[in-house]
């Protein structure tokens, strides 16, 4: 899978962190950014490119992962989630099919971040499972119903 990574200043261990950790797994992954103090920017950068189709999903962290995760999701065919367990990692792909996902710094360490990664990167949304209903009308709402 390709994968755009991006944050704001005081998230680049982090971001560092998890890059490496998707290479481990074998993903191509590029760095979009984590110079700009507007969150909102790199959030913007790598959303856009994401729902553009450059890159297959999206990773973005910040101190509590909030912020860009809002900013993210104002990019039209973006769709992020705000992660910090296990379980939200799963339920982002599967009932959601989140394209972005976000993490707070602040909030958890690496290993966890790491491990929420893996577990994001591992599933694929089932556009016939029993949660298409629920994504498809935030793609029809999105698009003017």
């Amino acid at each position: 899978m390709k994968l755009a990574f991006g944050c704001d200043p005081n998230a680049g261990d982090l971001k560092k962190g998890l890059m490496a950790k998707a290479e481990e797994l074998g993903h191509e992954v590029a760095d979009l950014g984590s110079d700009d103090p507007i969150y909102a920017n790199v959030a913007f950068d790598v959303a856009k490119a994401v729902a553009a189709g450059e890159y297959d999903r999206g990773i973005l962290v910040c101190g509590t992962g909030i912020g860009v995760s809002i900013a993210a999701n104002k990019v039209e065919g973006a769709y992020c989630a705000c992660i910090h367990d296990v379980y939200q990692a799963e339920r982002a792909v599967l009932s959601n099919n989140a394209n972005l996902i976000s993490m707070g710094s602040q909030v958890i360490g690496i290993k966890l971040a790491e491990k929420l990664l893996e577990e994001y990167l591992k599933y694929e949304y089932d556009p016939n499972s029993r949660s298409k209903d629920k994504v498809n009308r935030i793609c029809e709402f999105e698009c003017g119903e």
